[in-house]
């Protein structure tokens, strides 16, 4: 299933406030979120916003490295969830032919929003973890959150 980030937000829990990032599915009024950590979020949000903020990051380094060996990130697979953890692939054109490369969501998520590489997610892992798109509706963006702090 080809998907978006759709909003990288904060939610409220019981253990206090946890970053989300929100991937959206055409044709779904759900969508799926994955809980992830306030730096990770960060990061996927200054992709998003094709944000420069001077000196690279990890994710940019990365992308960097990546590109400096003629490599070039082309999608990231959601594609099993396994004890509530999410399980990514990233795939990337190398001069060498394709590698698929385990990664985490987030991190993946970074450098596809940096890229704009296809998002996919398994229909299974859709339907195990979806929820109604109105539930993050409300919710603070995580650029909101991190100039308040």
């Amino acid at each position: 299933m080809n998907a978006t980030i759709d909003a990288v937000r904060v939610a409220g829990t019981e253990q206090g406030p946890v970053a989300v990032v929100v991937l959206a599915v055409e044709d779904e009024s759900d969508v799926l979120p994955i809980f992830i950590g306030f730096e990770e979020a960060a990061s996927i949000a200054r992709g998003v916003d094709a944000e420069d903020i001077g000196r690279p990051l990890t994710h940019d380094l990365l992308l960097d490295v990546v590109e400096e060996l003629g490599g070039r990130v082309t999608r990231i697979v959601v594609d099993d969830v396994e004890d509530g953890t999410y399980i990514a692939d990233l795939h990337v054109d190398t001069p060498r032919g394709e590698a698929v490369i385990d990664a985490r969501p987030s991190d993946s998520l970074a450098l596809a929003a940096r890229t704009n590489a296809d998002v996919e997610i398994e229909r299974s892992v859709f339907d195990a973890g979806a929820q109604p798109a109105a539930e993050f509706d409300d919710l603070d963006e995580i650029q909101d959150v991190a100039e308040l702090a």
